[in-house]
């Protein structure tokens, strides 16, 4: 069986780790008081999404349809649409995402470590409400730099290069959708990797490790962020996926620890009461 060891231990990380957006819906829709988030804040940005999307599928999408069709048959139409919601999805993120919903996200996964018993890897960077009445009203203002992911040009810029791949039939929207998706992985925990006071080239390391986990993660992601209307809610639902993930692998750090008998794990660095807060870098590597 050792040489169908690798190939299953590939599956089964790939697997593990596109499950989490899904797993995100499940939890987050199983708790009620995440959605005063949702309602108060990006409601209203899904209405305006909604409205870019009437636009596009009103005066681009046919002609484009009609473009794809030469050359691809029948199979155009599902690429005439990635390509269409692609581009809804270059112009909502340009527009509402780095700059509106970004606060959002720190604070549904912030609340989601707080669920999971790791208030104390939050605590050293907001203020905390121990006796609030669930982990959204625990959250007060943050004492450091908050960012879940930062607004990143080059991400844009990559969807806009990668787009045409939707012209490539069969096989040139999965690629879009993964490529694009790898790329939207990588910032999965660029939070978590923020409140442990991880440095550039720890998270780099850390990224690397699990580059193959963060691809499918985001691929996954990536599709649900292509969702129409319901774009912003899967935004906070991969949020919450994202600090799942975090929470268990925080979990089997601190077990390793604990069963070798080292010293505090690797999220306490830099998160002390006595000492002060990593410098905020807006890299998100």
């Amino acid at each position: 069986m050792q040489p169908l060891e690798r190939p299953y231990n590939y599956v089964s990380r790939a697997l593990t780790a596109a499950s989490y957006p899904l797993r995100g819906i499940y939890y987050f829709l199983r708790h009620p008081s995440y959605y005063p988030l949702f309602l108060s804040r990006l409601l209203p940005l899904s209405l305006l999404s909604l409205l870019v999307y009437l636009i596009l599928f009103t005066f681009a999408f046919l002609p484009q349809l009609a473009f794809l069709y030469i050359f691809q048959g029948r199979s155009a139409w599902l690429n005439a649409i990635v390509l269409v919601l692609g581009e809804g999805l270059v112009i909502v993120q340009g527009l509402f995402e780095g700059f509106f919903v970004d606060e959002c996200r720190v604070d549904v996964f912030d609340a989601t470590l707080i669920d999971k018993g790791l208030a104390d890897v939050v605590a050293p960077h907001r203020i905390l409400y121990p006796d609030a009445a669930n982990s959204v009203k625990t959250l007060g203002k943050p004492s450091t730099a908050a960012v879940y992911q930062p607004w990143s040009l080059i991400q844009i810029i990559e969807l806009i290069v990668f787009l045409p791949l939707n012209l490539i039939p069969y096989v040139g929207t999965p690629a879009f959708i993964i490529i694009t998706g790898a790329r939207l992985g990588t910032f999965a925990h660029y939070r978590w990797f923020k409140l442990r006071g991880l440095t550039r080239k720890e998270r780099k390391a850390e990224i690397r490790s699990r580059m193959w986990d963060y691809t499918w993660f985001g691929t996954v992601a990536m599709l649900l962020e292509l969702v129409p209307i319901l774009s912003f809610l899967f935004l906070l639902t991969s949020t919450t996926g994202a600090a799942l993930w975090a929470a268990r692998l925080e979990e089997q750090k601190r077990r390793q620890v604990a069963v070798s008998g080292d010293a505090a794990p690797v999220s306490s660095r830099g998160g002390g009461a006595d000492e002060p807060p990593p410098p905020y870098e807006d890299d998100p590597v």
